[in-house]
């Protein structure tokens, strides 16, 4: 049986796409929604023997990973980007294919997922993005990292905590969350603070998502 998805099925999660990008205010070509769309396929394809994701359907996809994965480009500034706990490239990935001018390190610990990402970053042409399996707290890269970021990664301590080493000096952490995070930001290391907490409206997704950007003190 061919992986091929049929056109009138490609061209409905196009449309869901589309109107999801047009309703978070994201201008996006037609070459990079494209790219986008076979990065799930991709994901569907090994989900099957690596069970990368939980969610199954390509349509819930595009709005569980692709627009909640996008919600945070208009807050990502530009530079060296680095995705702690990329598990199947999310946030990382979306983000890498609209930002194509910077610089994205994608790093898990699973030997598993790091297999899945590099083979997506080749076959997705990807030049922008490079894969590291390790373990956060032993890596240190020769590059410190504009923007630091993570989806259901670990409480905000910790991912701090975990990372601060490689954080460029002007540099911020960028914390996927549902609910507010008003406990974790309390708890948040001396040394850094909270510079903003945003809502985020992610289409088709019916749950709260905040996004909570911290920088140096």
């Amino acid at each position: 049986m061919s992986n091929v998805p049929l056109p009138i099925e490609r061209e409905q999660l196009i449309q869901q796409l589309e109107y999801g990008l047009t309703f978070m205010k994201i201008i996006m070509n037609k070459g990079i929604q494209d790219l986008l769309l076979d990065y799930l396929y991709l994901l569907q394809k090994w989900n099957r023997v690596y069970n990368l994701t939980a969610i199954r359907d390509l349509d819930r996809m595009v709005s569980t990973h692709l627009l909640d994965s996008l919600s945070v480009f208009p807050y990502i500034p530009a530079g060296q980007i680095l995705d702690v706990g990329a598990g199947a490239g999310l946030p990382g990935i979306p983000l890498a294919a609209a930002i194509g001018s910077s610089q994205f390190s994608l790093i898990d610990s699973s030997q598993k997922k790091t297999t899945f990402l590099r083979q997506a970053v080749s076959e997705l042409q990807l030049t922008n993005v490079r894969v590291f399996c390790q373990k956060i707290e032993e890596w240190l890269p020769p590059v410190k990292f504009t923007c630091i970021v993570a989806r259901a990664y670990a409480e905000l301590s910790q991912f701090i905590n975990s990372t601060k080493h490689l954080l460029a000096p002007d540099g911020i952490f960028a914390a996927m969350k549902g609910r507010y995070p008003s406990t974790e930001i309390e708890s948040i290391p001396e040394g850094f603070v909270a510079k903003q907490v945003i809502k985020l409206q992610v289409p088709g997704l019916n749950a709260d998502r905040h996004l909570v950007l911290v920088g140096r003190a």
